[in-house]
């Protein structure tokens, strides 16, 4: 891709820079800031609350973008990206003062290209909300333990550079243009599920648990080899403001080191939020999970600042063998197959927030009405469960809200609603 900017998309992306400005100079993103500070550290008073608007981009965001140049059409997409969510929602989402952008990076586990097919037959550049399935690489692990080389990865410095001087050039006398790093982001089954499939997975969990555990070993330490080229390539820098920790959360915090400490070192993992989850092995038993995939999760996870944990999985299933024994966890996922009133019990009057991820269905179903009755019955109940926990509530996986943009807001104004009358 270049990087250069045409004149004509450079005046659409100065626009756009203009409007994100307007909406981050706003009273309202210094209060929401703070108020994630304190939630972050354990002080809020009531629940945080984010709609994630990835799996609909294509109606709330795709059809406003002007530019014409690859590049430039991303930029703005991802300027929409930072405001999307205080216009159009009204969540709990902070416009940042200025834009934000990541190094280019690579991880490859095992070395291996992953294969896959669109049910539109094509690949797609944007997958949100197409069916897809991943033709396996690895199929019978004994047989195919040869493609098992060492991992890839790498940092694109140059590449990097380009892009940050570019977007300078274009927006930055507006909006500052500055260097990020989200969190460090570690999801080993997603994607070993990426290279065998869902299927072939589980049999040779089954088959061979012992490799299995082996290519396990061999990812984590690839994965720490791979940090270890970041802390060197000093590309880790601070997760203490607006940075992504992943499902829908953000870092604000005070305890890791900022910016001031980036000047006087570099950044380790252990200065960082870190985030993990193993939706792909819910199917298994929690003894077998402990067994053979929680070693490679430990090994890693065990390393960050701070940790958030946990997607799709019930993780009520493996908290007391196994993801309670990290002693860095802040967030954990409250997935909607999930034991809310166990992990309640579990959370309460602890130091981990109680991260609740209400169910797709009331939201995302195309062609209905929002259910408010049956949708404050249910946000009840997540409520009382969390009683004397710190929650945040994210709701994930929308994929369509119909265009309907007083659904979506509708939507979070009735968590708002249910907070404000049953949040004790």
């Amino acid at each position: 891709m270049e990087y250069g900017i045409s004149n004509e998309d450079k005046r659409i992306l100065r626009e756009v820079a203009e409007k994100h400005k307007e909406f981050a100079s706003q009273e309202r993103n210094t209060v929401l800031k703070e108020k994630w500070y304190k939630h972050n550290a354990l002080q809020g008073e009531i629940p945080m609350v984010v709609l994630e608007s990835w799996g609909f981009n294509n109606e709330v965001i795709v059809p406003r973008l002007k530019c014409t140049g690859d590049f430039a059409r991303k930029v703005e997409f991802d300027l929409y990206q930072d405001f999307v969510g205080q216009e159009l929602f009204e969540d709990d989402r902070v416009t940042p003062d200025c834009f934000e952008m990541n190094y280019d990076t690579e991880f490859k586990l095992y070395g291996l290209d992953m294969k896959k097919e669109f049910a539109t037959g094509k690949e797609e550049e944007d997958c949100a909300g197409i069916s897809v399935r991943f033709l396996p690489v690895i199929e019978d692990l004994e047989d195919d333990l040869e493609k098992i080389g060492p991992s890839v990865f790498s940092v694109d410095l140059e590449s990097s550079r380009k892009k940050l001087e570019a977007v300078t050039e274009a927006i930055g006398d507006i909006l500052p243009v500055k260097r990020k790093m989200d969190c460090l982001y570690s999801v080993p089954t997603q994607m070993l599920i990426h290279l065998m499939g869902m299927e072939n997975m589980m049999l040779n969990i089954a088959q061979y648990p012992e490799l299995f555990k082996k290519i396990m070993d061999q990812a984590a330490d690839d994965t720490l080899a791979y940090y270890d080229l970041l802390e060197e390539k000093g590309v880790i820098l601070p997760t203490t403001e607006y940075e992504s920790v992943g499902q829908g959360t953000f870092a604000f915090n005070r305890e890791l080191p900022g910016q001031e400490t980036l000047k006087e070192r570099k950044l380790t993992r252990r200065d960082v939020w870190g985030y993990m989850d193993s939706q792909e092995t819910l199917s298994i038993s929690p003894k077998m999970f402990e067994e053979i995939i929680f070693p490679c999760y430990e090994k890693i996870g065990s390393q960050f600042g701070l940790l958030s944990y946990g997607c799709c999985e019930p993780v009520d299933k493996v908290w007391d063998s196994c993801i309670s024994k990290f002693k860095n966890l802040r967030k954990v996922s409250i997935s909607p197959w999930c034991d809310e009133e166990f992990m309640g019990e579990r959370l309460r009057g602890s130091n981990v927030i109680y991260h609740r991820k209400p169910a797709a269905t009331f939201l995302g179903i195309s062609g209905k009405e929002l259910d408010e009755e049956a949708f404050r019955a249910y946000i009840r109940k997540s409520l009382h469960a969390a009683r004397g926990c710190k929650m945040e509530i994210t709701q994930r996986d929308i994929y369509t809200i119909d265009r309907n943009i007083e659904k979506a807001r509708r939507y979070i104004q009735i968590i708002r609603e249910e907070i404000e009358d049953h949040w004790k």
